[in-house]
């Protein structure tokens, strides 16, 4: 997939990034199609990395649930595909691309502002 091409299914903000999911699905007891990923903190990374010091896919699951304030227990039910979308959508969000795609997603803004 080309990085600069912006999938229907994302929605990029200043500091969050929103994933339209596949289908809907229950995080927290509420059910929705869609999962907000704030922008990670050095905290957040330093948290994930200090719960599960030696299991990536542990520690990336815990990351991705801090961000989208869910249970992991919630993002472990997802079909891969959505989950895949997660992935995507936080690597969009950490590039420094983002500030820029956030910008295009939404015309009159100004880049950094």
């Amino acid at each position: 997939m080309d990085h600069n091409t912006i999938p229907a299914w994302l929605r990029p903000g200043t500091d969050a990034i929103t994933i339209t999911l596949s289908r809907p699905e229950s995080f927290n007891g509420v059910k929705t199609n869609q999962l907000v990923l704030r922008a990670p903190t050095v905290r957040d990374m330093r948290g994930a990395q200090k719960m599960h010091p030696n299991d990536v896919e542990e520690r990336e699951l815990a990351l991705f649930a801090s961000l989208a304030q869910a249970a992991p227990a919630d993002l472990e039910q997802l079909k891969l595909t959505d989950y895949n979308r997660i992935q995507e959508a936080y690597f969009r969000l950490v590039s420094d691309a983002a500030g820029d795609a956030a910008a295009v997603a939404q015309p009159g803004a100004a880049p950094g502002a």
